[in-house]
């Protein structure tokens, strides 16, 4: 979903998952957005648009949150 710039848009959008109940991503600031189904949502900053693609594209979002996101990227609970 782009906005009117272009840029994906930071609101989450839902998705298919246990742990991870919406993800958002804003191309211009490469900050990525997860609401976690335990309730706490967090932004992660410096995320590079493939690592979102990624995500996205993943059979399963849980797993790769815990290898291509947790622990690399700064972040902070909103």
């Amino acid at each position: 979903m782009a906005n009117e710039t272009g840029d994906l848009a930071m609101t989450p959008q839902p998705v298919s998952s246990s742990n991870i109940a919406a993800v958002g991503y804003d191309l211009g600031t490469q900050t990525l957005t997860i609401e976690f189904r335990s309730g706490g949502t967090y932004e992660f900053y410096d995320v590079p648009e493939e690592v979102f693609q990624g995500l996205m594209a993943a059979s399963s979002h849980g797993p790769y949150f815990q290898s291509e996101i947790r622990g690399r990227y700064r972040y902070v609970r909103v």
